[in-house]
């Protein structure tokens, strides 16, 4: 399951994780960012060595500000702890999955 996180947690649920983490940097008022949200819950579910989080840029707006989002959704997958792509805009499930592959 996709977990929600907020600025606090970041640092623990991204940041200090071993291996691969998604972060999909998204607002609730957004359409592409819904369309998005079932997508992620389908990778997460055929890909459970990885770890998938959402952040909301309203109710987190420094996170959004560090990490130099300004546009939504925005997907950064990072390793080990490092940003290491990041793509904005809807993605489709087979292109997500792909990007997160070659990351990891």
């Amino acid at each position: 399951m996709v977990k929600h996180i907020n600025e606090q947690e970041f640092d623990l649920e991204v940041l200090k994780e071993k291996g691969v983490v998604v972060v999909d940097f998204f607002a609730t008022w957004c359409g592409p960012c819904k369309m998005l949200a079932p997508v992620l819950e389908d990778v997460q579910s055929e890909m459970s060595d990885i770890k998938i989080v959402k952040i909301n840029i309203d109710e987190n707006q420094k996170a959004a500000e560090t990490y130099g989002v300004t546009n939504i959704p925005t997907i950064k997958i990072f390793k080990e702890g490092k940003e290491v792509t990041t793509k904005v805009g809807f993605q489709h499930k087979d292109a997500l999955i792909q990007m997160i592959k070659q990351s990891m």
